[in-house]
């Protein structure tokens, strides 16, 4: 469901088709998000303007939710009319759609922890190694990468905050909009994300410019929208929805100027993109191999402790599966990397080693049960031939029973490896650089979606076939012979 702006327009306006509008709430302040207090109510800076465009143009607006990552694809799809989340006119971006005049004039802004004694702008921290987190595929993100400052990327506007709360990295370069909203302290700003313990490092700085992104060929509809946002400049109406959400500066004067960003970037070649799509990859295989060993210690641990540990044991081992099975590995990744250490104060987790624990975690609990169900298969005439023997309860389970079960569990055990392999597509949330993250930041810097794409996938399958070679290999050699 979307929400339709536009309520007020005439009856005639209104029996117009809308214009869907492609916008993204998660973590959108102040630009679009749920209303703390009415979550289904969709409220932002540019949720006003939105409104006000709508009565502007005589046209409705329906927002549609959308991933910020994807807004411009949707768009050249056909999927949405608009994109507006604070997108920064770019010249990479202008090779891809066209951009209204602006409407908001941006600075980046620095952050820091209060007590940060050791750099006051980037040049410091870029001399020290030190690491700045921001938002993938942004100016700022540009600028850290043209400047090569140690960075980090992330895919919402929380997480780099988080991070710099809890020290594991060491600043946070985002734009001023979402840099007031958390981390200066304005009483003021009624849905204000403060982060306690942070400051503003030095004065904002680099202006760039947010328009509404529409397709090259929607002259008619470019036209519509510049002049609506025309008119809202010389009416005020603009200046009035800014300074509501505490975002008017002097700069915003210089709206009323022509502003002329031209199409430009340098085309992203195959030797660019192939080393980080490389480096992406090894991440991947390692994160896999790590977490799946960690996985197959702790379901074995599990399996035995829930079919011949006593009662309090079984209990345990019988809640770690279903409790481990029954949530999703995302969560489990979000209240490990950012849940933990904001119990424990001083905690600082590696992004790479709560992935390795939140999918050996999750992944151990169903090696639990496939190890049950191999065990169990075998005879119980197994464990009588060696007693009769003299053989103790421990070795005739390490040299008899286990072996023989391995038959059993193999092809299974495989199949979650492949399985392991491809969810971790999801560590981006935390951070963390493979392959498919790689993908996504390669394209939302302007390279194109169809050649990465398919050379990502082509990675992708040079990884995994030989895993399922290998897997048939192991099942002929250990399994069952027919």
């Amino acid at each position: 469901m979307g929400t339709l702006l536009g309520a007020a327009l005439p009856v005639g306006a209104q029996s117009k088709e809308p214009l869907i509008w492609g916008g993204d709430t998660d973590g959108g302040f102040p630009y679009v998000f749920a209303n703390p207090a009415n979550p289904e109510e969709v409220i932002g800076f540019e949720m006003d303007l939105a409104r006000a465009l709508a009565d502007e143009i005589g046209r409705p607006i329906e927002f549609k939710q959308r991933t910020y990552e994807s807004l411009l694809a949707d768009l050249e799809r056909g999927d949405i009319d608009i994109a507006m989340n604070g997108l920064e006119i770019t010249p990479k971006r202008l090779k891809r759609v066209a951009f209204t005049r602006p409407y908001y004039i941006y600075q980046l802004q620095l952050v820091a922890r209060a007590d940060e004694t050791r750099f006051q702008n980037l040049d410091e921290a870029k001399a020290k190694g030190l690491v700045i987190g921001t938002l993938g595929a942004t100016a700022a993100a540009e600028l850290l990468e043209v400047q090569n400052v140690p960075f980090k990327t992330y895919d919402d506007q929380q997480g780099p905050y988080d991070d710099l709360v809890q020290r594991a990295i060491d600043g946070v370069l985002m734009d001023l909009p979402i840099a007031i909203y958390y981390a200066a302290p304005d009483p003021r700003l009624k849905y204000s994300q403060l982060k306690p313990g942070l400051k503003f490092l030095g004065p904002s700085f680099a202006d760039g410019y947010y328009g509404i992104a529409v397709r090259p060929n929607d002259t008619k509809l470019l036209a519509d929208l510049n002049g609506g946002i025309d008119r809202l400049l010389d009416s005020g109406k603009l200046e009035e929805i800014l300074h509501k959400w505490k975002l008017w500066t002097p700069d915003q004067y210089r709206l009323y100027k022509t502003v002329e960003i031209v199409a430009g970037g340098q085309e992203m070649r195959f030797g660019d993109y192939l080393p980080l799509l490389l480096k992406g990859a090894g991440v991947t295989v390692l994160l896999t191999l790590v977490s799946f060993a960690l996985a197959v210690i702790l379901g074995l641990v599990v399996a035995v402790a829930r079919m011949y540990g006593p009662a309090p044991v079984r209990w345990l081992a019988v809640g770690y599966v279903e409790f481990f099975r029954g949530i999703p590995v995302l969560l489990l990744l979000y209240f490990i990397y950012y849940g933990i250490p904001a119990i424990i104060p001083g905690l600082k987790l590696d992004p790479f080693l709560a992935a390795v624990l939140g999918f050996g975690l999750n992944y151990g609990a169903y090696e639990a049960e496939i190890y049950r169900a191999g065990i169990s298969s075998i005879p119980r005439g197994q464990w009588e031939a060696a007693a009769s023997l003299g053989m103790p309860a421990a070795l005739t389970f390490r040299r008899i029973i286990l072996p023989q079960a391995i038959r059993v569990i193999l092809p299974p055990m495989t199949s979650d490896l492949v399985a392991l392999f491809k969810d971790t597509s999801v560590v981006s949330i935390i951070a963390v650089v493979e392959l498919s993250k790689q993908y996504q930041i390669l394209t939302k810097s302007g390279g194109g979606y169809l050649q990465i794409g398919l050379t990502t996938a082509a990675l992708y399958l040079i990884m995994s076939v030989p895993l399922g070679y290998l897997s048939r290999y192991l099942e002929q050699r250990w399994g069952h012979k027919g």
